[in-house]
């Protein structure tokens, strides 16, 4: 992992956790990794939402279970106080089906609190910079029910993606690798700004609104470029 450039912002995290033990831990491990901070502490809807509104968060760090409170519940109020904040699911619920929930209201990723810290560093970073963290068994989850859907509804997606262009296709593809626009320029000879201008186009063709919303499509529609 490269060094975080010192001249940068760091990362402005509000942690939403109904545990003041796993509060304190999260912010020790946060505030001792270089180039993010911890702005805010919250543990339950309320404190969240007051403070989302006041310290101005780049990134959320939710727990789903906030003693008795369910903040599935609330993602979409969270994202419409703070719009340019990224919410990162952070809990011990093992619910798939919580997880998709949560990332169809918004969430851009979920960890598990198994997981060693070093992949919710690596988590919090990745979201940070616009991508999607999520792991194959809750994208799969996804996958699956999107192919089970009717035919019917489903048909329509042809006329869509044969209006993409053979180059949109390739941004596609590597939209669903998980680069960022600057790889996608570089793998492709040609500048972020067009990459940008072909990721315009990609969204209103297809109907969708974001990275996430295309990647799960990429997937669904096998334009990953692997069989």
């Amino acid at each position: 992992m490269s060094a975080p450039d010192p001249t940068s912002s760091p990362i402005r995290i509000l942690i939403v956790d109904d545990h003041l033990v796993v509060r304190a831990g999260l912010h020790m491990l946060i505030d001792n990794h270089p180039g993010m901070t911890v702005v805010a502490m919250a543990s339950n809807r309320a404190e969240a939402m007051e403070l989302a509104a006041s310290t101005s968060p780049n990134l959320i760090l939710l727990d789903l279970d906030l003693g008795g409170e369910n903040a599935i519940n609330f993602i979409a109020q969270l994202r419409e106080t703070t719009p340019s904040a990224r919410i990162l699911v952070l809990t011990g619920v093992r619910d798939t089906d919580a997880h998709r929930q949560a990332v169809q209201l918004g969430a851009m990723g979920v960890v598990l609190k198994e997981h060693a810290p070093d992949v919710l560093i690596k988590a919090i970073e990745k979201v940070h910079a616009g991508e999607i963290w999520l792991d194959r068994p809750t994208l799969g989850r996804i996958l699956r029910e999107m192919s089970h859907r009717d035919e019917k509804e489903i048909d329509p997606e042809v006329a869509k993606i044969g209006s993409l262009t053979q180059r949109e296709r390739e941004v596609v593809a590597l939209i669903a690798e998980g680069l960022k626009n600057k790889q996608i320029a570089q793998r492709l000879f040609i500048s972020e700004t067009t990459v940008t201008h072909h990721l315009s186009s990609i969204y209103s063709k297809l109907g969708v609104s974001d990275r996430l919303e295309l990647v799960i499509y990429a997937f669904a529609h096998k334009l990953t470029g692997k069989s």
